[in-house]
């Protein structure tokens, strides 16, 4: 589901991917995790998220990256994140990131006039950076505990607290004012395509997944709640974070050496 990843910048994810790797080993007699207590849940709905992807999505985002022209490719993607923008800006302000919402709020009316609705970051090119604010992050400035590990069927990894983006973000969503304004025979090519597009940002990813995952559904967990923190903290991670991951990668290998005979 859209992660309204700006969409998941393929960059971030990517190093989290990896980053998550290393901890993606199977283990079926390790003790549940805390923080995925729906464990079983969870990996029904991965699964079946994950067979709709490879049955319907990948093949279809695969020839839209084979077939499409780079040009083509990313003034479509542009042309989205600029209808996802409204939210980025109004999740700035929330979060007390005044001048950060004024800038947000500037990008957002320069691309959807000078820019053509969108399809040209003029923003970017006048200096306004690209932010990636979401309601999720706003509850965990807000002091909201991240709660339990979730995977949403035909969506994607989320928690109890990033679960309030979904009616937040899709109300603030361009896409769902113009349904207003088109037609079916309009809106519902747009809302596929938006679809495609965001698959196709994540084709790198996945495919890293593919390769270095011995349990992808550990390697997503974890690069999904890695690179949360990341985004909550700006990139700017508490050094107790960093002391928490070392301490429980400690824990594991040492549960792995004692259940060794």
């Amino acid at each position: 589901m859209d992660s309204t990843f700006s969409f998941l910048k393929c960059i971030v994810l990517c190093l989290a991917l990896i980053t998550a790797g290393c901890a993606a080993l199977p283990n079926e007699g390790r003790q549940l995790d805390a923080h995925d207590p729906y464990e079983r849940f969870n990996r029904g709905a991965y699964r079946f998220t994950d067979e709709i992807d490879r049955r319907f999505l990948e093949p279809i985002a695969d020839v839209y990256l084979e077939r499409v022209p780079e040009a083509v490719q990313r003034p479509v993607n542009n042309f989205y994140r600029n209808l996802s923008y409204p939210a980025v800006a109004l999740n700035s302000f929330l979060q007390g990131k005044v001048r950060q919402g004024f800038s947000d709020l500037f990008r957002f009316l320069i691309n959807s006039t000078i820019g053509v609705f969108g399809l040209a970051d003029m923003a970017g090119h006048m200096g306004l950076q690209e932010n990636n604010e979401d309601f999720g992050q706003t509850l965990a400035v807000w002091g909201v505990n991240s709660g339990p590990y979730i995977f949403v069927p035909a969506y994607g990894p989320s928690t109890r607290r990033d679960l309030a983006d979904i009616p937040a973000s899709f109300f603030s969503d361009g896409l769902f004012y113009l349904a207003f304004a088109l037609s079916g025979p309009v809106l519902i090519p747009l809302a596929v395509l938006r679809v495609v597009d965001k698959r196709a940002a994540l084709s790198g990813p996945m495919k890293i997944r593919d390769q270095t995952a011995l349990d992808p559904y550990l390697f997503v967990r974890e690069a999904f709640l890695q690179q949360r923190e990341y985004l909550i903290h700006d990139g700017d991670l508490p050094a107790e974070h960093y002391n928490d991951l070392l301490f429980d990668d400690f824990l594991i290998e040492d549960e792995e050496n004692n259940a060794t005979p």
